[in-house]
């Protein structure tokens, strides 16, 4: 999670079958377990049909989460500010790209590494659960910006800058679950959103425009006050004529929040050539209802960037803390 962006990365959602019981999920677990610690230690996975593609690891991270309803199922408590997102009126959702029981997040540098690992673990995970959907993004490949640069988004904006720095007490604060069952704890809590980008209309605009919707310049991600990306924006800024540099509808104005609101943001493009594009967004938090929601209700209300993005994906999700060597994955969850 706190790890610089890898090039690719596909988010596969399973939903587990009414019948299943935590002994089954404990089962799953340990298989994944052993399948988590041969990928990313370039090993093939046990019975691994196509293990040549294995022995190149780059970068790679698989990350698992648990939706609301599976938690809900089997009785699991789940930590304060765990909730399942209220309907926003930007929102057209469908079912193809929501919702879910596990989540499996793989990421890589390598397309090769990524599919190999997507298609061992799937195949190891469909003996327990059926296949919901699978999403796919990418960011800049490796070598083409500097360590530490914050991506773009299809819209060619800067994407990221206000993220808190891995590391830090605000991150830690900001991103960890401190409070709730034992399982939980060290933990975070993922939204997941796919937003489509009307890239037509949107490429229609100036310059000007396009830097007025968001509150930052196009060229290097700086506030409209400001000439560095890094620069803390001047909401309260007028120009000669009394108006406002920073629009009032401007993304980075209503995206603003409170301190406390604050989360974690990993942004992935994505593309369906001749179909849409758009971003695969994740927001991870300690608490959802208390971070995500009050400004996403903000946005909702009369955030400019609405007219050219439309949310057509969205899940909750809780993702354990990580384990240690001799370990297994969420082994109190399903203990």
């Amino acid at each position: 999670i706190a790890l610089e962006l890898q090039a690719h990365a596909r988010f596969i959602a399973f939903d587990v079958p009414a019948k299943t019981q935590k002994s089954d999920l404990a089962k799953w677990a340990e298989l994944i377990t052993d399948d988590i610690n041969r990928l990313t230690n370039g090993e093939p996975v046990l019975a691994d049909p196509a293990g040549q593609f294995a022995g190149h690891p780059a970068r790679l991270t698989i990350t698992v989460g648990f939706g609301p309803n599976l938690l809900k199922r089997l009785e699991i408590e789940t930590p304060t500010g765990f909730i399942e997102l209220p309907s926003f009126k930007v929102d057209r959702l469908t079912p193809e790209f929501s919702d879910g029981d596990i989540l499996i997040h793989v990421a890589a540098d390598d397309p090769l590494t990524l599919f190999h690992a997507s298609r061992a673990l799937i195949r190891d995970t469909e003996s327990f659960a059926d296949l919901r959907w699978v999403q796919e993004g990418f960011s800049n490949a490796i070598g083409v910006n500097k360590p530490g640069t914050t991506q773009r988004n299809l819209m060619g904006q800067v994407d990221g800058t206000d993220n808190p720095v891995p590391g830090t007490d605000v991150f830690n604060s900001q991103v960890w679950i401190q409070e709730g069952p034992e399982w939980a704890i060290g933990g975070t809590q993922l939204v997941l959103r796919r937003i489509k980008m009307n890239l037509d209309t949107w490429d229609r605009l100036s310059t000007n425009q396009k830097e007025g919707v968001i509150g930052r310049k196009l060229s290097n991600g700086a506030p409209l006050t400001g000439e560095n990306e890094r620069d803390l924006p001047n909401l309260d800024a007028v120009d000669e004529n009394g108006i406002k540099i920073i629009p009032p509808y401007a993304h980075i104005r209503k995206a603003a929040g409170k301190p406390e609101q604050q989360f974690f943001r990993r942004p992935f493009n994505y593309e369906v050539p001749g179909v849409e594009a758009g971003l695969l967004w994740t927001a991870y938090c300690a608490n959802i209802e208390k971070q995500y929601v009050p400004i996403q209700r903000t946005l909702d209300e009369g955030d400019l960037l609405n007219l050219w993005t439309t949310p057509v994906g969205s899940s909750v999700w809780i993702i354990p803390r990580g384990y240690k060597p001799g370990q297994t994955l969420a082994s109190e969850l399903f203990a």
